[in-house]
């Protein structure tokens, strides 16, 4: 074979060989590319799946809070009668355990006691009740309220031993003044949200109040909270307030509920829940943040009226801005004790979610 052409052949198939590896190697057909337009590809790119991103694995936390939980009186002998603590919350925990953070209100020490009778107004759950809240997925509650010190000192300690064994967080209330008015915090995909609770203290007995050496419950005072909010919002992302006021069956918040949720808000709040009334009150937005006065009862034996038996759910959506969605579900207790999710078309749903009177 002529030299020449032998240098040819070997010159094509070795620049073949290199083009085909060329080809083959990973990230090499990127090198190929003009640079320029390589360099607008990889910024639209990366500003389409930025987007994405945002929109889809922004951090997100949801919140569960209901109503009134009271777990004695018609609610305990109910219990007892179907042998099962869990019973009160059977229809309710599959929606209430989807929550990273499930709160409410339990209106009731736990402690060993007499049988509460219907009529009475002291209420004390038995320690298994507390296998029931945690059926139902719930990581922390408010004391902050004018029953968790009915059965005194031992009643208080007591409750707070049994939320401690069962891992249940609770806020306004503590072993002493510094305690009671301490947050609560949690983090969840990196997003730290802190709860407070305070009593209205025109609801309670002054004996309530937590001192500097006495267990007892936060009350309702407008510059020590915003100390509290403003303290509270330096540690964590997003703070919720818990207040325990108004006037019970009433369908309006009293001037006490606004102002103390007003000023709350104004101090840095990110959202106020209410408790207390035991009917459904309004949900207000106030400087682009959300009051729900009133979840009325979530868990009670008032069967003697309608709107007694009526209640709502709220599910509260946070990411990194602030409340991103919010729901409410509405329920209504039967059976002395047992709220029940109302489906979306039956009339009474609409009836209970009217009373919100959402207005934003």
């Amino acid at each position: 074979m002529n030299k020449n052409l032998f240098l040819l052949l070997l010159v094509i198939v070795l620049l073949g060989g290199f083009l085909v590896l060329s080809f083959l190697l990973p990230g090499n057909k990127i090198k190929v590319a003009n640079e320029e337009t390589n360099n607008l590809f990889k910024k639209i790119n990366s500003e389409d799946q930025q987007n994405i991103l945002n929109s889809q694995t922004s951090p997100k936390v949801t919140l569960i809070a209901v109503g009134d939980i009271m777990l004695s009186r018609d609610v305990a002998s109910t219990m007892k009668r179907h042998n099962d603590y869990k019973y009160p919350f059977l229809k309710t925990a599959d929606l209430l355990k989807t929550a990273d953070i499930t709160f409410g209100n339990l209106e009731c020490a736990i402690t060993p006691g007499k049988i509460i009778e219907t009529n009475e107004m002291i209420f004390r759950a038995d320690p298994q009740s507390v296998e029931g809240l945690n059926y139902a997925g719930f990581d922390i509650l408010s004391l902050a309220n004018n029953h968790t010190m009915n059965f005194g000192k031992e009643g208080i300690e007591n409750t707070f031993k049994y939320l401690n064994e069962s891992n249940i967080k609770f806020v306004g209330a503590g072993n002493n003044l510094k305690e009671a008015f301490e947050p609560k915090i949690f983090e969840v995909n990196g997003l730290k949200i802190a709860f407070l609770a305070y009593a209205d203290n025109y609801l309670v007995p002054a004996s309530y109040q937590a001192t500097e050496n006495k267990p007892g419950i936060a009350f309702m005072n407008i510059s020590k909270m915003q100390e509290d909010v403003k303290a509270t919002k330096e540690k964590a992302n997003f703070v919720i307030v818990s207040m325990h006021a108004g006037v019970e069956y009433s369908k309006e918040p009293n001037k006490n509920q606004i102002n103390f949720a007003y000023n709350a808000i104004d101090a840095g709040a990110d959202l106020v829940i209410g408790h207390h009334p035991h009917v459904v009150q309004k949900v207000e937005k106030y400087k682009n943040k959300y009051i729900l006065y009133s979840l009325g009862n979530f868990v009670f034996d008032q069967m003697w009226s309608m709107e007694t038996r009526e209640g709502v759910i709220a599910k509260i959506t946070f990411d990194k801005n602030g409340i991103k969605d919010i729901e409410f579900v509405p329920v209504l207790i039967e059976n002395y004790s047992q709220p029940k999710i109302l489906d979306e078309k039956d009339p009474k749903s609409a009836e209970i979610l009217l009373k919100l009177q959402m207005n934003f």
